[in-house]
């Protein structure tokens, strides 16, 4: 069997190889891994006045980008 390199797949090409091949843990952990190295954006806090209009807006934005992309979220 050959060795599978998960660092030359882009993102979708790691997930849908592990969606394909469920099974390899390996892949999990790639996919995983990488994607706790992203860095998180921090849209609001609890105690921020505009907490829910934040929060819509960034719903909003994550569908209108979903949409661009023509994928669901």
């Amino acid at each position: 069997m050959s060795q599978v390199n998960y660092a030359a797949m882009s993102d979708q090409e790691l997930r849908q190889y592990f969606l394909r091949h469920r099974d390899d843990k390996t892949a999990l952990r790639a996919y995983l891994d990488r994607l706790s190295d992203r860095p998180r954006k921090i849209i609001t806090t609890v105690d921020d006045p505009d907490f829910d209009a934040k929060i819509q807006a960034a719903v909003l934005q994550q569908m209108q980008s979903a949409d661009d992309n023509g994928k669901a979220i």
